[in-house]
């Protein structure tokens, strides 16, 4: 077994504000009586505080000293597997519109659910790291496709029949494939580079990139027994870039019928909040709600008249439906108040530094309260790095540049780094 400081389901975490608990869903995706659940448990077993992740799934913070009473309540609910050890390992990334995209070239989730029974059931796999992750691809506009995977695999045409092209310890923004899998044999590939790694990663090597520090992917990808493409209509592919905005009124697939996207101010949710997103999704939609990992809640299969409507709603129980909104583009980890590493108390300072820029600008802010940028798995064009309470480090984004990017200044008190940032121009911070 590899051994993880992170939390799930069972394992609970202990951090300054109480106890942890992850609760990784399925695509992203739970029933409005799930959400009910995890509301109910928020308030009964924790302080009342609930984490959208930025891989799609809820945590409950602040959690008491009944660690049982929770975590059976949450699995009564259908929340996760009855096994500790299938829990850990399911770490599988969706589009939070899979199956509903209209630019999809095909519905995820019948083969996302045959790598999650896998992944749950097999105990070899068990042995794989708490935080070992795979992105299944289906060509959504609405995808998040910079967060970095041990394996991604993505959608692509060739000679008129669907493959998957697949990557490893990157992720389908920025990475060539460097092979290609007919889209029947997926399943096959993803578990063939699982057994794989098994066989050639040391108990402390956790993730992909370790691995290939060692080994290069030409020579991993050779001891493959899956039938597959590398040749230069496959490696000279790239996966084109998601446009779709993950705020508002998102029309689906299906005739008539749209998907309704919010965000969790700095990725919180309350238990109000989370139960009245469950009524609408019940009252409006089909009775179910999808996490983002952009920290929201997706509602779908929304009657397109009602759609304005639900957003109204939505934005009522104090969630964020508009990239106007001061708070839609700042990222903030727990900070101090939660987390012992953290530096100074970040999500105060974002709610402060909101008040500060002007409207619209500037592009997304991450505000780190120390190096191991919790609250976001990729680079944001700009990063806040805390160093003391109330004053940052500013970074901006910059390819050549490892980390957050290029430093832009030191020691700023949130009031010049707000300057800063309303002079920096928009391009610069978009790129």
């Amino acid at each position: 077994m590899r051994p993880s400081a992170c939390p799930g389901l069972w394992r609970i975490v202990q951090a300054l504000d109480g106890g942890i608990c992850r609760i990784k869903l399925a695509g992203g995706a739970l029933t409005a009586a799930q959400a009910e659940a995890v509301a109910a448990a928020a308030e009964r077993y924790a302080g009342g505080e609930i984490e959208v992740t930025n891989r799609g799934n809820l945590q409950i913070r602040g959690i008491g000293g009944d660690h049982a009473g929770l975590i059976e309540g949450l699995l009564a609910a259908g929340l996760g597997p009855r096994e500790a050890a299938g829990d850990d390992v399911r770490n599988l990334m969706l589009s939070p519109v899979a199956g509903l995209d209209r630019q999809m070239l095909f519905d995820t989730r019948p083969l996302a659910q045959q790598v999650l029974q896998s992944l749950e059931t097999t105990p070899r796999f068990h042995q794989l790291s708490a935080k070992f992750a795979v992105q299944l691809d289906g060509g959504e506009a609405l995808a998040m496709l910079e967060h970095p995977h041990d394996l991604w695999l993505s959608p692509l045409k060739l000679d008129g029949e669907l493959w998957l092209a697949f990557g490893l310890a990157g992720c389908p923004a920025q990475d060539a494939p460097l092979g290609a899998v007919p889209l029947t044999r997926g399943h096959e590939m993803v578990l063939a580079v699982l057994e794989r790694f098994l066989d050639l990663a040391r108990p402390e090597q956790m993730r992909m990139r370790q691995l290939l520090s060692e080994h290069t992917p030409e020579a991993f990808v050779a001891g493959l027994a899956v039938p597959m493409r590398a040749d230069a209509a496959v490696c000279q592919w790239r996966r084109p870039l998601a446009t779709a905005a993950y705020l508002g009124v998102y029309p689906q697939l299906q005739h008539g019928l749209s998907a309704v996207g919010s965000a969790a101010p700095l990725g919180r949710l309350n238990p109000t909040m989370l139960r009245g997103a469950a009524r609408l999704a019940r009252e409006q939609g089909d009775g179910s709600l999808r996490m983002t990992p952009w920290q929201g809640v997706l509602l779908p299969s929304i009657a397109q008249r009602q759609a304005e409507v639900v957003s109204d709603g939505l934005a009522r129980l104090g969630l964020l439906v508009s990239v106007n909104q001061p708070l839609a583009r700042l990222v903030a980890c727990t900070g101090c108040a939660g987390c012992a590493k953290g530096q100074a108390e970040t999500k105060g300072d974002a709610r402060l530094l909101a008040t500060m820029l002007a409207p619209g600008a500037p592009a997304s802010v991450h505000l780190s309260g120390c190096l191991r940028s919790c609250a976001m798995a990729h680079v944001a064009p700009a990063t806040l790095l805390a160093q003391s309470p109330g004053h940052y480090d500013l970074y901006l984004r910059d390819a050549t540049e490892p980390g957050f990017g290029r430093l832009r200044a030191r020691n700023l008190t949130l009031k010049e780094a707000g300057a800063l940032l309303d002079a920096g121009s928009r391009s610069t911070l978009d790129d």
